[in-house]
């Protein structure tokens, strides 16, 4: 690997465009170099997996909205839909499935100096890539790239640290991606780095206070930017720039300002982008920091036979997981029963209450109204805390594997003054955790969500496509795409007509 250094320029600083950081980035996407086999195999799950959540949630409301303004945008040869047939303007159906894959928050995830879902890039790159006629093969080599980039730029980026929502490393790692699918010069990817970027950043507000459907529109937003920013690119259009290190650029005014320093380690040329390998993820619906404080409660819930006499439960863990979805965020809406699912999927407190009472995690049952309004519930939740503790959060950003964590320890002090204490690392679906998901372990994940929703032989014929992904030949893409049982979609109609 490299290390890019970035730091903020003066206008009349000499600094060659080979330096900025967008070039670096475009350059890595323009690399010819080849797709080991274990990251292609890796990148197969993550469509399978994608596909399993959209599926999931195809009648929700924020889903079935995106979805109809896609279909006002039939297109040939277009891009598919999940759940219907026919062909879409691309961008639309970048729009429309990127909302589908995260209105869950059950897809994968990669954690460091910032977070993010980077299956996020899927729905933007293989939008186009079945546009263009692609073949499995450019699919696989613009993922692998569009993973590594993101990936790279949340290692050495720290966005939330500044208010700055994760979507930002989405925009122009998407459109990186989709520079290696379609073969385009570093030139063109360059500028279409640039506008992605320009165009995506925006305050994390979205995951804070009243959490609304635009954390799921969020992501998709930013790869039907992508697609967009990418086509004015390849017709000659340019950015902003430099703008990473620009005097009026990302980093003197949206990060650290201008004395900010930031390292980012891309792969060198003709190394090749495995940086999907260190993404994981989800086997329970909830926000990547309540994976293994699930599986913690559902350990622990054994040892206390009477929740009722439970009179405070602190969980000690990192600083991200204590601002973000602890008490450390100060939002009231964390323990309000009438909140959206969207606040309490950002509620680790309600996570661990549940958790603990139900013994087991559901994607629509644990998050309905009348289950976090339970009165028992709303009392333990409400006895739940959060403190960071410096070695979970030293841990958090841990290089080496074998030590990052992304866990808590919880402690639990009954009525008796009897504490029951203990902790977990990793979730047991994390590749260093108790049951690692593997391609039978996706696999399951997908029957189990596409039950009564996909009927079993449009199950077969998929997971056949999927796991052959490397091999479609070119315009063959659209078997990637699910049909859905009519009688649910026909019972999914948008609550209220819009523009198209």
């Amino acid at each position: 690997m490299k290390t890019v250094t970035v730091r903020t320029r003066r206008a009349a600083e000499e600094f060659p465009r080979t330096d900025h950081l967008a070039w670096h980035l475009a350059e890595v996407a323009a690399d010819p170099v080849a797709v080991e086999t274990e990251v292609a195999e890796m990148i197969v799950n993550r469509i399978i997996d994608n596909a399993a959540v959209a599926v999931a949630a195809i009648a929700r409301r924020p889903v079935v909205t995106a979805r109809s303004q896609a279909l006002a945008h039939p297109y040939l040869p277009g891009a598919e839909v999940f759940g219907v047939p026919g062909t879409y303007s691309p961008e639309w159906a970048a729009w429309a499935n990127g909302v589908a894959v995260r209105e869950l928050d059950f897809h994968d995830t990669f954690l460091a100096a910032d977070y993010s879902h980077p299956a996020d890039n899927i729905p933007a790159v293989l939008a186009v890539a079945q546009h263009t006629g692609r073949a499995g093969a450019d699919l696989i080599r613009g993922l692998a790239t569009a993973y590594e980039i993101q990936t790279d730029l949340v290692r050495g980026i720290c966005l939330h640290e500044h208010k700055i929502d994760h979507v930002a490393h989405l925009g122009p790692s998407a459109a990186a991606g989709i520079g290696t699918l379609l073969g385009l010069d570093p030139a063109v990817i360059y500028q279409a780095i640039g506008q992605a970027l320009h165009t995506t950043t925006a305050t994390r507000q979205s995951r804070k206070g009243e959490i609304s459907s635009w954390k799921a529109y969020a992501p998709a937003f930013a790869g039907k930017a992508a697609v967009e920013a990418v086509d004015r690119a390849m017709r000659g259009e340019g950015a902003p720039a430099p703008i990473y290190e620009g005097e009026d650029g990302v980093i003197a005014w949206l990060l650290g300002g201008p004395e900010a320093r930031y390292q980012v380690p891309l792969p060198a040329p003709g190394e090749p982008k495995r940086a999907i390998l260190d993404s994981y993820t989800k086997e329970h619906s909830a926000e990547y920091q309540s994976q293994a404080v699930i599986d913690l409660a559902r350990r622990m819930r054994g040892r206390i036979p009477d929740l009722s006499q439970v009179v405070s439960i602190v969980l000690h863990t990192s600083h991200h997981t204590h601002y973000v979805i602890g008490t450390g965020s100060n939002d009231p809406q964390k323990f309000d029963p009438r909140a959206s699912r969207e606040t309490l999927d950002h509620s680790v407190m309600y996570i661990f209450a549940v958790a603990l009472e139900d013994g087991v995690w559901h994607h629509e049952r644990s998050y309905a109204p009348e289950r976090a309004g339970r009165p028992e519930t709303v009392a333990l939740w409400h006895k739940i805390s959060t403190v960071e503790d410096p070695e979970w959060t030293r841990r958090y950003h841990a290089d080496d594997p074998a030590e990052k964590a992304f866990g808590a320890r919880a402690e639990i002090t009954l009525a008796s003054g009897e504490t029951i204490v203990d902790e977990l690392a990793v979730a047991d679906a994390h590749p260093a955790g108790a049951r690692p998901f593997a391609r039978d372990q996706y696999i399951d994940k997908f029957r189990t969500l596409a039950e009564g929703v996909v009927d079993k032989a449009e199950q077969d014929r998929f997971l056949t496509a999927a796991v052959e992904a490397a091999d479609l030949p070119a315009g063959q893409l659209g078997r990637l795409n699910i049909e859905v049982d009519p009688e649910v979609l026909a019972a999914a109609r948008p609550v209220a007509d819009g523009i198209f």
